[in-house]
């Protein structure tokens, strides 16, 4: 039997406005902090409209400086659906890059690691399609947003 091989297809763009880092200490497994996510957009051959201002990154940065990404927040399509996100990754890369991003300098995203694996999902039946896909993403970090090419996986 020959098993079909996976391959990605682009849904969007996400540009995920965020506030103020809220600095909460070490957790159990490192130094935990929160990030609101406060607006945004998305764009994309099959989802396109806004972020919604309710979530947040829930991180824990280890003591490798590896950053754990753990998000819940929404969108409202521009015809009216409202779609939730939870996307679980990773941030990784050379001590002086990971720097100059927490200086919010602009970096190469080529030069780290940031992917994720997300969930979605709606109540809106014409979206009902995103509670039955997988779907996983790239991201780069910008001094007070996030993008996130956003991929299903087929």
């Amino acid at each position: 039997m020959h098993l079909l091989e996976p391959t990605l297809d682009h849904v969007a763009t996400l540009m995920v406005e965020l506030g103020p880092i809220r600095p909460m200490g070490d957790g159990r497994a490192g130094q935990r902090r929160i990030i609101p996510i406060i607006g945004g957009t998305v764009t994309g051959p099959e989802l396109s409209g806004r972020i919604l201002n309710v979530g947040a990154d829930w991180q824990t940065i280890f003591a490798n400086g590896l950053a754990e990404l753990d998000t819940r927040y929404a969108m409202e399509t521009d015809d009216g659906a409202t779609i939730e996100i939870v996307n679980y990754g990773y941030r990784h890369g050379p001590k002086e890059v990971i720097e100059a991003i927490a200086r919010g300098e602009p970096v190469d995203p080529a030069s780290y690691y940031m992917r994720t694996q997300a969930r979605l999902e709606t109540g809106d039946a014409r979206y009902d399609w995103v509670n039955k896909t997988l779907f996983v993403g790239t991201g780069a970090r910008n001094q007070s947003s996030v993008q996130m090419e956003l991929y299903a996986l087929r």
